[in-house]
């Protein structure tokens, strides 16, 4: 009988491998974007008057990929005052016989996957010479956001944003050293927005603050904070003045950074897969303001999960239990 392997989020964050997880990110991207057969879903689950204010829950499937032999289907608990704030689990199928293959801990993959995301959408599209970034948002987010850049392009220095300015500068604290990044903490937005060449924002708003008049021309901007219908970071205005990539059409309409601020199809210009593959151009001229707006896709999930999965197998993990017993 089918035996099911079980992983904790310990185990998740030593089997997943960053350098691993970012070719096949890059790899997934491009698949989505030329030969996905089913479009991927996301579910917000609603909670009573009774859950704290914003918490909610999230269905994310189906996640395929070419090649892979699985599908994988993601449930999670969203509760922004919680650390962490997102919390489930990734149940991975055998796609031939619908077997549970393995079920694990999704904070850390979720947020992993999210961070090399996010890294492949700005490197795609930031000016070459891109080097100062400003982080708005001084979370767990932030913080993989600009490590999962550093990974990928040289950068100079970083100013960090956040409403609670003493979040910001223990954000600085912690990861110049780390990073060998020259950081300061930046009290006023405007001011951190305008002094970088890419700015990346990774926050729970529902209102927009980043406007047009705040970004100079070759300023590219990565938004990851809206994922559900309600949110925004940046206004309409701002990305009509760019050039927008997302990666996926339809969630950026229903509940990304488009919906969010009432723009329509027009507002796209192409899917990061497209860009990636070569079949959309990104950025054409030093001066354009791009914008790279992510909901977050289930086939990343699939991505992260199968490599965990795999290694796991390759090192002979044997916590497993039947469900059908």
């Amino acid at each position: 009988m089918p035996e099911t392997l079980l992983l904790t989020r310990a185990e998740v964050a030593r089997l997943l491998e960053p350098d691993a997880l970012r070719t096949a990110l890059h790899e997934a991207f491009i698949a989505y974007s030329l030969r996905r057969s089913v479009a991927a879903q996301r579910f917000v689950v609603p909670l009573p008057a009774a859950a704290p204010a914003g918490a909610n829950g999230m269905l994310l499937a189906p996640g395929l990929i070419d090649g892979i032999p699985a599908y994988s289907i993601k449930v999670h608990a969203k509760f922004p005052a919680q650390k962490p704030a997102i919390t489930g689990v990734l149940a991975l199928h055998d796609l031939q016989t619908g077997h549970l293959l393995a079920l694990m801990e999704s904070s850390h993959l979720t947020a992993m996957r999210t961070g090399v995301a996010g890294a492949l959408g700005t490197d795609a599209l930031a000016r070459p010479d891109a080097g100062i970034v400003a982080i708005v948002g001084a979370g767990a987010q932030g913080e993989l956001q600009l490590r999962a850049l550093a990974g990928v392009r040289r950068l100079e220095r970083a100013v960090v944003h956040d409403t609670y300015h003493a979040a910001a500068v223990a954000f600085c604290a912690k990861l110049g050293p780390e990073l060998d990044l020259p950081m300061r903490a930046e009290p006023e937005l405007r001011r951190a927005v305008q002094a970088a060449d890419i700015v990346i924002a990774a926050t729970w708003s529902t209102t927009p603050f980043i406007d047009a008049a705040m970004l100079r021309p070759g300023t590219h901007v990565t938004t990851l904070g809206p994922d559900q219908p309600g949110k925004a970071e940046l206004a309409a205005d701002a990305i009509q003045a760019g050039l927008f990539v997302c990666d996926d059409p339809a969630l950026a309409l229903s509940m990304g950074a488009l919906g969010g601020v009432g723009l329509g199809p027009e507002a796209i210009h192409a899917e990061l897969g497209q860009v990636l593959a070569g079949t959309r151009p990104g950025r054409t001229e030093a001066s354009q303001i791009t914008i790279f707006g992510s909901v977050g896709l289930a086939f990343q999930d699939l991505a992260a999960g199968w490599l965990v999965y795999q290694r796991a197998r390759a090192e002979g993990l044997e916590r497993t239990i039947n469900f059908l017993t």
